[in-house]
């Protein structure tokens, strides 16, 4: 009597996606996982480490036309994708933010979302509603905790809606066209996706640098005057 010889079965592919990295998002779900990271980063306080800039500029590179490793993408999909999620999650971040206020804030100990607070604080009293809501969208961490807190402070809903929309529509759609300009001039630049993406990393935390920088001139310049006025009324 033979034996039945047994056929092993045929390996199961799986994917493993890493969603701290921007090409590991977009060849997973493509235009998408645009739109559901942007919605999360902007909207939701657990997305503070997303990494929606490199997101965005390495999208716009795939959308290029030409052979070029990775998926590609189309670009009205993405640029819809991008806004569309950033948008909607800056407004669901402010809603949540006027229902739950600081207490939404104060229940995370991580200290990364906590000196975004801070950071968000100094800009909405340094350049007013306007221009902190459009500015925050272009810092890291500050992005994700400034609409929560815009609702719980209060700020007009027509205020804030208004201007979460001109800077994430300025914010998606720059580095979009950015990366698929740069894309488009220069041949075979996925070549060198990581160090261009690096880049636009490093630049997405010089503003976050500029104003640790500024703060601490200022407090030294508040203590060094502090300490003046202190030793001429004695």
């Amino acid at each position: 009597m033979g034996g039945l010889a047994l056929v092993p079965a045929p390996p199961v592919a799986t994917l493993a996606v890493n969603v701290l990295d921007a090409s590991s998002l977009l060849a997973a779900f493509g235009a998408l996982g645009i739109a559901v990271v942007l919605f999360a980063e902007t909207g939701l306080l657990v997305g503070f480490f997303l990494p929606g800039d490199s997101l965005l500029f390495t999208a716009g590179l795939l959308c290029r036309p030409g052979i070029h490793s990775g998926p590609h993408l189309n670009l009205l999909q993405v640029l819809a994708a991008a806004v569309v999620g950033a948008l909607a999650g800056a407004q669901c971040g402010f809603v949540l933010g006027r229902r739950g206020g600081r207490a939404l804030l104060s229940r995370s100990r991580n200290k990364r979302l906590h000196e975004g607070v801070e950071r968000a604080e100094e800009l909405l009293g340094r350049y007013g509603h306007a221009r902190a809501i459009v500015l925050a969208r272009f810092v890291p961490v500050v992005r994700t905790v400034l609409n929560p807190l815009a609702g719980a402070l209060g700020i007009p809903s027509r205020t804030f809606a208004v201007w979460q929309m001109a800077g994430g529509a300025v914010w998606t759609v720059g580095l979009v066209l950015g990366g698929y300009a740069l894309g488009s001039a220069i041949p075979n630049v996925d070549r060198y996706l990581l160090p261009v993406v690096g880049l636009v990393v490093l630049l997405s935390l010089l503003p976050v640098g500029i104003e640790l920088l500024r703060g601490r001139r200022r407090a030294a310049a508040a203590a060094a005057s502090a300490a003046s006025g202190s030793t001429d009324g004695q």
